[in-house]
């Protein structure tokens, strides 16, 4: 069998990658032009603008960050750059993470020959794919500690899509679902939830056998909630809905990192792993994603049921200590606002009750969710 060999980082360095739906400034429906889009980027910046399954689709990813504050000055310059590319061609950013009313049937594969067997393969669980993520990548020092940290952090991710639920619509219909991206995630054959590893060692067992038998092409194929990643020595948190606005992204990523470094240190320390029932996670998650920051989630320690909100408070007092370390504490205290306010999915819901047009939640959401002023 093959060897997957993980790369140590010896400091939880941060990695934020978000992906961002392109429209028509006139229409505000999606927009399948990221090659037009790509063409005004910069060149040297290639890496770090991608294109996804889907052409309505740009993924920004930021550079090695060692803060939550060097992430927030590295994706304000990165959005300045692509809003302004966009302006140029009568496009704009959706930060969401399902379109209110774009069909899917529409939407264009993008040309990349990984991407067309991904769809010879997956049909029409692939070409539903018209969602978007965010994915936090937080650096570990071992292949086994990743794994652990997995395992730990599973009761965690139902409390983080929560927070950060913004799909309540699905091809013009209300869903009655706060994140139906995730959902459709669970379609797909390697996504949702990850099975339970032990260490690092089962993990490769786990990949290579999946590889030797053809049901999937390459690691990259899973697409767990939350995964290992062993090229960036990470630990990669998918859970997420899009959020509405960077403000709210980063506030998700700095209690990501703190968890992520918090769960290091105590393996560090030698705690006892408490296991926590897989059913539980799954009976969260889906309140998590029907509900959003209005579920009641179950404590899988005390089988308290609390609101999210009260789940959010006890973690950000128990991170704070951490936070301080990080210097992210104003945007993992920013965690509580988000749990006490309406989620992004409620919002773009009140929008359309108050005017009756989707069109007008694409446009005035995404008038607030820029980074820089609107061209006159």
């Amino acid at each position: 069998m093959a060897t997957i060999d993980f790369t140590s980082n010896a400091r939880p360095t941060l990695g934020i990658e978000i992906e961002l739906g392109l429209v028509d400034d006139r229409t505000m429906a999606l927009s399948s032009s990221y090659a037009e889009l790509a063409q005004l980027l910069p060149s040297a910046d290639e890496a770090y603008f991608k294109p996804e399954l889907m052409q309505c689709v740009v993924e920004v990813i930021t550079g090695v960050c060692e803060t939550v504050d060097a992430a927030e000055d590295d994706l304000k310059t990165k959005l300045a750059q692509l809003e302004a590319a966009a302006d140029q061609l009568g496009l704009r950013l959706w930060w969401g993470a399902t379109h209110p009313f774009s069909r899917w049937r529409e939407q264009q594969v993008t040309p990349d020959p990984r991407y067309h067997q991904l769809v010879e393969l997956l049909q029409e669980l692939a070409r539903r794919l018209v969602t978007f993520g965010l994915h936090i990548h937080v650096g570990v020092d071992s292949g086994d500690k990743a794994v652990m940290i997995c395992d730990r952090i599973l009761r965690h991710l139902p409390m983080l899509l929560a927070l950060s639920s913004s799909s309540p619509f699905w091809e013009g219909r209300q869903t009655g679902l706060q994140s139906h991206r995730s959902k459709i995630m669970e379609g797909l054959p390697t996504a949702g939830m990850p099975t339970l590893m032990r260490n690092w060692s089962e993990y490769v067992w786990l990949v290579n056998h999946m590889v030797g038998t053809g049901f999937i092409n390459t690691i990259r194929e899973i697409w767990w909630d939350v995964r290992p990643h062993h090229n960036f020595g990470t630990v990669e948190v998918r859970v997420c809905d899009m959020p509405g606005n960077l403000e709210d992204t980063l506030a998700v990523a700095a209690l990501i990192q703190c968890l992520v470094k918090a769960l290091s240190d105590e393996i560090d320390g030698g705690t006892y792993q408490h296991d926590c029932h897989p059913m539980m996670v799954r009976q969260n998650k889906w309140r998590a994603t029907r509900f959003g920051t209005g579920a009641q989630l179950v404590d899988s320690y005390t089988y308290d049921v609390l609101t999210v909100g009260q789940l959010v408070d006890n973690l950000v007092a128990q991170l704070t200590p951490t936070a301080a370390s990080l210097g992210c504490a104003r945007h993992l205290e920013r965690c509580r606002h988000i749990a006490a306010s309406p989620s992004w999915a409620d919002r773009q819901l009140s929008i359309l009750a108050a005017t009756n047009d989707a069109a007008e939640i694409v446009r005035q959401l995404t008038d607030v969710s820029r980074i820089t002023p609107k061209p006159s």
